[in-house]
């Protein structure tokens, strides 16, 4: 799974360091290869709501995900790929890694079913 984190937002509200061209180039790449499984961007961060439910089961849930970080998660693409360097080239080549944006490599886990 290539995880898309969005770098610091600019003071003038942007945190683009490419265009929507760029993306669908991207998608298109993936799709193409073969290696595309899924994949979505996700709503404006103001839409996130966060839940915490403590050892005594009470649920606490507050508007926004109020991260320690400016970095946030805009979406994700899973892809079939044969080993991690295949994985890493593809991350590499996605748009979201560009500037102070981030692409997280993780595999999905098998949860034997």
């Amino acid at each position: 799974m290539l995880l898309i984190n969005a770098g610091s937002v600019a003071g003038d509200g942007s945190a683009a360091e490419c265009d929507v061209q760029d993306w669908v180039n991207y998608d298109k790449a993936v799709k193409d290869a073969g290696v595309f499984v899924s994949g979505e961007s996700l709503a404006d961060l103001v839409t996130a709501t966060t839940v915490r439910v403590a050892s005594d089961g009470a649920r606490t849930v507050v508007d926004g995900p109020f991260a320690e970080t400016r970095e946030v998660l805009g979406g994700f693409y899973v892809v079939d790929v044969p080993d991690l360097d295949a994985a890493l080239d593809w991350a590499a080549r996605c748009p979201g890694a560009l500037g102070s944006g981030s692409v997280v490599v993780r595999p999905v886990a098998d949860m034997g079913a």
